[in-house]
């Protein structure tokens, strides 16, 4: 329990950066070159382009402090799930925006902050801790590949 704690605090920790990577370049998109008034769906843009800058600040964070004791060995297998999972979050994220702004016409700054920055952030935070923790970063997948790396047999020359 102690260990799931501390995992959580440094998950958190994470997420809190990656807030504020998310936030900052969101509401920058949002206020100059993807301002409603001048693109539309500038809101969303912004919104995909700061939660992507965000996912790698995240990606590295988790992988070499959260779940440094769980991280694979095969990388890209392991970035792509992440990233799978992390577009997962940012779907739900979109998706609270998307029906704050485009559906219930909530189109200040301060909404589109709150429903994608809080509420899809909070709501996206829940699915990915919890697919990073039984999947990307499950121990048992750590420890098969581990035992999978050890069982293979080098090729020896005669």
């Amino acid at each position: 329990m102690r260990r799931l704690i501390a995992q959580l605090a440094r998950f958190g920790v994470v997420g809190a950066v990656g807030f504020v990577v998310d936030f900052s370049i969101f509401n920058l998109l949002r206020a100059t070159v993807l301002s409603p008034d001048e693109v539309h769906s500038g809101p969303f843009w912004a919104k995909v382009v700061s939660t992507a800058v965000a996912i790698v600040v995240n990606w590295i964070g988790n992988r070499y402090w959260t779940f440094r004791h769980q991280r694979r060995s095969v990388v890209a297998r392991e970035g792509f799930e992440f990233l799978v999972v992390s577009l997962g979050g940012m779907v739900i994220s979109l998706g609270c925006l998307g029906i704050s702004h485009y559906l219930l016409g909530f189109t200040s700054a301060f909404a589109d902050n709150v429903s994608g920055n809080v509420i899809g952030l909070a709501l996206g935070t829940l699915f990915r801790f919890w697919l990073y923790k039984v999947w990307v970063y499950h121990p048992d997948r750590v420890e098969r590949e581990t035992t999978d790396e050890r069982d293979e047999v080098p090729a020896t020359t005669v």
